[in-house]
């Protein structure tokens, strides 16, 4: 194994790892360094944790009988959910390609990861997924909704099938949820569907704080007290908490801005469209999977004109000759465009 790599991008349009590219409002950036400087940072964190649940919970409506917990970002959650699942012989199994933590955090805890490939139009393999489930009894499946690097929203049948066959825990990944057309939560709530082993799992990082890590997940509240025995004490810290409150209370700013990335995400789609050999795929994410003539070569030559993007064509065989593009301003996405343009011709 290796450690994470971050690419370097000082001096770049740094459009690789799909943060939200937009800051606050002058005024508002004031606003919220003055609540930060009356934080007791001298105090563990309190009662303030519980006000940012509790402000979490009606932000994303939870459905009574449901409780909801918070990480250190996603990756927190996913290292919980892993270590509460840590019995001999356990597994996790999830789409592939999909987030590398989910197979990273398994080998950590030493349980076993099960990557299913997806087809090659990049949606879930139906009759696979459903054979790995019975055949490995997953601990945890987890499935991106949308996936990443994919951008797609997969069949809500298909999941739904999977739902019913798997005999732990499966954990709908929504955290590119502000950039999607629908989200699963209104599923848990069907009567008509067993979903007391289905939990969600979302963060702020893509509603625009990626720099605060904050992820939260939610659930049947006996489900999720759980998973909550395993979770450190004070793991998020006051200054993140409260700079998490204050984006909740002008929650309607960073819904504006992303309604500008689903905009300026079809015009790059249309963009990358029109240019020859490169076939963008459909998102429902802030990025688009591109297929291009050679990855290696392009993604050098973008860099040569300050414009860093993420190249995944070696991540699986189903992404040969693929970048992965994150939704910027429409700035940045004028200088991606004509880089592009450039370095196609």
């Amino acid at each position: 194994m290796h450690g994470y790599a971050i690419q370097p991008s000082a001096g770049m349009v740094k459009l690789d790892a799909m943060e939200n590219p937009f800051t606050l409002p002058e005024a508002l950036r004031h606003e919220l360094g003055q609540r930060l400087g009356e934080v007791a940072i001298n105090r563990y964190p309190g009662a303030r944790i519980d006000e940012l649940r509790g402000a979490l919970a009606r932000h994303v409506g939870l459905p009574e009988g449901y409780e909801l917990i918070l990480g250190n970002g996603s990756d927190e959650i996913i290292t919980l959910l892993t270590m509460a699942c840590d019995t001999p012989g356990a597994t996790v199994l999830a789409p592939v390609p999909g987030f590398v933590m989910y197979d990273v955090s398994a080998r950590l805890q030493g349980l076993q990861f099960i990557g299913v490939p997806l087809t090659a139009d990049f949606e879930l393999d139906e009759v696979a997924m459903l054979a790995a489930v019975n055949q490995h009894q997953p601990a945890i499946v987890y499935i991106a909704y949308p996936n990443n690097p994919t951008a797609n929203l997969f069949d809500d049948a298909v999941i739904e099938k999977i739902i019913q066959a798997a005999p732990g825990l499966v954990v709908i990944d929504e955290a590119y949820q502000p950039f999607a057309s629908r989200s699963y939560l209104d599923r848990l709530v069907d009567p008509t569907s067993r979903h007391e082993h289905v939990l969600i799992m979302r963060t702020l990082s893509k509603f625009g704080l990626a720099g605060v890590r904050l992820g939260y997940l939610l659930g049947p509240k006996a489900l999720v007290d759980q998973i909550d025995k395993v979770r450190p004490p004070y793991n998020v810290s006051v200054l993140n908490a409260e700079a998490a409150l204050f984006a909740l209370e002008h929650h309607d700013e960073f819904a504006h801005q992303a309604s500008v990335l689903r905009s300026e995400r079809k015009r790059l789609t249309e963009a990358l469209a029109a240019m020859p050999g490169v076939t963008p795929y459909p998102s429902e994410a802030n990025m688009v999977l591109t297929r291009v003539p050679d990855a290696a070569v392009l993604f050098d030559a973008l860099k040569r004109h300050n414009v860093l993007v993420k190249n995944v064509s070696k991540l699986h065989p189903l992404l040969a000759n693929c970048l992965r593009l994150t939704v910027g301003t429409p700035e940045e996405n004028d200088l991606m465009i004509d880089a592009l343009k450039v370095s196609l011709s």
